[in-house]
């Protein structure tokens, strides 16, 4: 059996990146934690990693046999920086790199596919991670758990659409064995939970777990497209709004094995991660008067 050097994990503080960290730490396998900031990380070397500032590419990448790459949030073309970054790992002595990428962006696709599509020429380990939605959406700082929040409502464009919604821990634990076991997948990954749902399915499931009434509110295209472009890029909202349109006309109604495959556990189900997650969100949430104010 090969024992795996070090694991340079970007976006260490991040949704997956978190959990990667800490279930390989778990396991006793050593990692490098990489950020904008450098900061202490239970069982991993912190180091400062930014996309946008390539000196700090060498210092993450030194002594480092493995890494799991998160795009540069908010680019739509992430491949301007991060093949560079790639050459540069692959002659650091890099030989295994996992990517974050998702289920609805195929090999030479936009954004991240035209890394998924590359990363078979640069290493001779490799996987890609598609996973679909995180169910991790509804909860935190992300825009459908502020709206559930702040007046009960998920907006989105995807109709009667459904989604193989997944558990952010299903993912991280697909890549910890995507970076560690003796054979690398040397192919793409789709990851889902257990249903597809649509989001009137997840609104009646927050509901019933948090005694809060939820509604999902139906948006056009070009409704979603300027509702994103208040707080992101244009060119990002679209294609945000875009991938909603696509969800409507059955582009995620799917399930795979993938988590069962790899962990040999099944994946955990949107109701057993509401009752984990948001019923703590809920029991936190300040009353409001008859009038809807607090």
């Amino acid at each position: 059996m090969t024992t795996p050097g070090t694991t340079l994990v970007i976006g260490a503080t991040g949704t997956t990146g978190s959990r990667i960290v800490s279930q390989l730490a778990a396991g006793g396998h050593l990692v490098k934690a990489a950020g904008r900031r450098a900061g202490p990380v239970s069982g991993a070397r912190s180091v400062r990693f930014d996309w946008a500032d390539p000196t700090t590419f060498g210092e993450a990448l030194s002594g480092t046999d493995r890494v799991y790459l998160v795009p540069p949030i908010g680019s739509t073309e992430p491949a301007d920086v991060m093949l560079p970054f790639l050459d540069q790992a692959r002659t650091a002595g890099v030989r295994r790199a996992v990517l974050l990428s998702s289920s609805a962006i195929p090999a030479g696709g936009p954004a991240t596919g035209r890394i998924h599509e590359a990363l078979p020429g640069l290493f001779g380990e490799w996987a890609v991670l598609r996973p679909s939605w995180f169910m991790q959406n509804f909860t935190g700082d992300h825009p459908h758990a502020r709206s559930i929040r702040a007046d009960g409502t998920v907006s989105t464009a995807t109709g009667e659409g459904r989604v193989g919604f997944v558990d952010a821990d299903d993912i991280a634990a697909v890549a910890v064995h995507a970076l560690t076991d003796d054979r690398a997948p040397n192919t793409d990954l789709v990851i889902t939970g257990p249903q597809a749902l649509s989001y009137d399915d997840i609104a009646a499931a927050v509901t019933e777990v948090t005694g809060r009434a939820v509604t999902h509110r139906r948006l056009t295209y070009a409704q979603m497209r300027d509702r994103l472009a208040a707080a992101m890029p244009a060119e990002f909202a679209a294609m945000l709004a875009g991938l909603d349109r696509s969800i409507a006309e059955g582009s995620e109604d799917r399930t795979t094995d993938t988590v069962h495959r790899l962990t040999g556990r099944p994946p955990g189900t949107f109701r057993a991660f509401a009752e984990r997650e948001l019923t703590v969100t809920a029991q936190r949430r300040p009353r409001r008067g008859p009038s809807g104010g607090p």
